[in-house]
């Protein structure tokens, strides 16, 4: 006699996905591009001036080197719209992966270039391509990163969760600058001039497979897939009807590069070519002061999410200003500790408002744009403050003394961000009510 079989039940909701499984994922895929990114702009400080642009004076061989840096930050908005585009359409996730594998496979090519001396003209060529490419896939991977977190975050904690992937940037600089930092004191000159400035690049693909490994199982973005219309023109409707949201996200994040990438960039070929500091002492004293910022980054963001977003936005460009003078005059004395007192309480000012940016930029846009434009707003933003701050700083340091014009540069940017932060509404969620008692 068959035993009989009550009916099966409705099958069981799916599961939701892990928020850390995602901001784990975010984070480590933020840090491999921008791993990707940073490790370009070490080596333009350190050897591609010579090595791609020999013909050059060495003050021109490092303009031009950091000319091909700041191509990087102009491809960023392209890529930011394509992207955006790909993320406002078809969702958040494939973007992770696309952007992702551009950076990595841009990043590895770049360490299989041949220099000037065996290709000529062709080598520098290369190198702009390449880097122009990195460019466009990081311009997708913050927006698609960031939005995954923030759309799967509760409104209350959203800017905690969202500071991960803001987390990555640091895990990138350490990575790509501890890799450097082994090679430069394990090398010889003659070696790491030769290959070992190659090594960081060739790693790339390595860490780029990793990457799209934890990528490839997360869940799309819950806003994304609860629009019943998407724009069919992304950049067309942000350009119509956010165009002055934009230019205002754009103008208050330049400080936040400027200050970034004068830090870690600038200074440090200002401090070995003009100051005669070892690339070794140069290399720890930034990545010390990163390595703070980095801890830093999910308090500043707690903060934001009791506070407001925009109180902290204000607060550290106010911050920038008064501390741009000060940190020249402490690079200028070439004393590792003072450089790093310099570092530090620039770091933490320029973090006090980026940790809170993730939750901030998402919150200003509506769901069926916000993938074009808080990417747009953002990385534009790079090409004001990240792609001129190496280019300017250089040339208005190359007098003898201390070099104030960077500082009064770098503080007219941060006014500008203050301005711009000022004009910006307040977007945190309004807390809940407490329950009422009897």
């Amino acid at each position: 006699m068959r035993k009989s079989h009550s009916p099966a039940g409705p099958p069981s909701p799916p599961r939701p996905p892990s928020l850390a499984r995602i901001a784990a994922a975010s984070l480590a895929g933020t840090a491999i591009e921008f791993y990707d990114f940073f490790i370009y702009g070490t080596a333009a400080a350190l050897v591609l001036g010579p090595l791609f642009f020999p013909t050059f004076s060495p003050l021109a061989g490092t303009l031009a080197a950091f000319a091909t840096f700041g191509v990087g930050f102009v491809a960023r908005p392209l890529g930011s719209v394509l992207f955006g585009h790909i993320g406002d359409r078809r969702g958040r996730r494939p973007v992770l992966m696309i952007s992702l594998l551009l950076t990595g496979l841009a990043t590895v090519a770049v360490g299989c270039v041949p220099t000037y001396d065996s290709i000529g003209i062709a080598a520098p060529v290369l190198l702009l391509v390449l880097r122009f490419l990195q460019g466009l896939g990081l311009g997708g991977e913050w927006g698609g990163a960031v939005l995954l977190t923030a759309e799967h975050a509760p409104p209350e904690r959203r800017g905690l969760w969202s500071s991960f992937p803001q987390m990555g940037p640091p895990f990138g600089f350490l990575l790509a600058n501890g890799i450097m930092l082994v090679l430069s004191a394990t090398l010889t000159d003659a070696q790491f001039t030769s290959w070992g400035w190659r090594v960081p690049f060739w790693a790339a693909g390595l860490l780029a497979a990793a990457g799209l490994a934890l990528r490839s199982s997360l869940a799309e973005s819950p806003s994304f897939l609860e629009l019943r219309e998407h724009a069919r023109v992304p950049l067309a409707e942000v350009v119509r009807e956010h165009w002055r949201l934009v230019l205002l996200t754009a103008g208050a994040l330049a400080v936040g590069y400027a200050v970034f990438y004068a830090v870690t960039t600038w200074s440090l070929a200002y401090a070995v070519e003009r100051l005669d500091v070892s690339r070794t002492v140069m290399l720890t004293c930034i990545m010390a002061a990163v390595v703070v910022k980095g801890a830093v980054t999910p308090v500043a963001a707690m903060l934001g999410d009791r506070y407001g977003r925009r109180p902290l936005c204000l607060l550290g460009c106010a911050l920038c200003a008064l501390w741009m003078f000060p940190m020249i005059a402490l690079l200028a004395t070439g004393e590792p500790l003072l450089m790093f007192l310099g570092f530090l309480v620039a770091m933490l000012a320029f973090i006090t408002m980026f940790a809170v940016i993730a939750a901030y930029l998402p919150e200003l846009y509506e769901p069926r744009v916000r993938c074009t434009g808080a990417a747009v707003g953002y990385n534009l933003g790079g090409v004001l403050g990240g792609a001129l701050t190496p280019i300017v700083a250089t040339a208005v340091a190359r007098g003898e003394g201390t070099p104030w014009g960077v500082a009064a540069y770098l503080t007219a940017v941060a006014l500008l961000s203050l301005g711009c932060f000022a004009l910006l509404p307040e977007t945190r969620p309004a807390p809940k009510p407490a329950p009422a008692t009897a």
